[in-house]
């Protein structure tokens, strides 16, 4: 399990002091986008398996060369149905699970792309996958040069806070589609985010009367 802390320490600058660190939210998340994305999904992916096992019956009474040709066109049809319906649930979970943020008195830090030195059995081919299409990636964003800075709450005051102008995909951002990943850099759903958007415009502040 990553310690955020730590993980952000290790990117500090001599004589730079850790305000804050933490990690988005855990496990799997349904998001406001996926009202529309689940059925969308489920409609694309049942009709790419429904094709694909109607081609593999059809190869397996005798097809033929056609049949084989199909196949070879229905299986990843199939594939990405599956990751459309389960698949992106999974993968995001575990991008986000590695995922550590933090605040210094100098700029904000995200790193990404991390991977446990032992992770669970269960888990371990599907995160060395992940890891392998994500490779670890360090942005950190000076306080003095910030000026926007926007915050969003739910309930349980848990939000996200975004450093920039918002994408017009923002809204899809964290749902695990294919190039829908946070083109604004962000701090994803972490937990007391009204304390922690605080903590940065003070930590901001006090870095513009430096």
């Amino acid at each position: 399990m990553l310690d955020a802390s730590h993980v952000i320490a290790q990117q500090l600058d001599a004589g730079e002091s850790l305000l804050w660190s933490g990690q988005p939210r855990k496990g799997i998340v349904f998001r406001g986008p996926d009202i529309f994305m689940i059925p969308f999904s489920l409609m694309w992916g049942g009709f790419a398996i429904f094709f694909a096992v109607s081609v593999l019956f059809h190869v397996r009474d005798g097809g033929g060369g056609p049949g084989f040709v199909g196949l070879l066109f229905a299986i990843p049809f199939a594939l990405i149905g599956l990751y459309m319906m389960f698949g992106r649930f999974i993968v995001e979970a575990i991008q986000r699970d590695h995922t550590c943020y933090g605040v210094t008195d100098h700029r904000v830090i995200i790193v990404t792309g991390l991977v446990d030195p032992q992770p669970a059995p269960d888990v371990a081919l599907v995160t060395a996958l992940v890891a392998a299409l994500s490779p670890r990636k360090v942005k950190s964003l000076d306080l003095r040069t910030m000026s926007d800075i926007s915050m969003t709450e739910r309930s349980g005051g848990r939000g996200t806070i975004t450093f920039g102008p918002q994408n017009p995909y923002q809204h899809f951002a964290g749902t695990g589609w294919p190039g829908m990943g946070f083109a604004t850099p962000s701090f994803d759903m972490v937990e007391q985010v009204k304390s922690v958007y605080a903590l940065i415009r003070d930590a901001q502040q006090k870095r513009w009367r430096q």
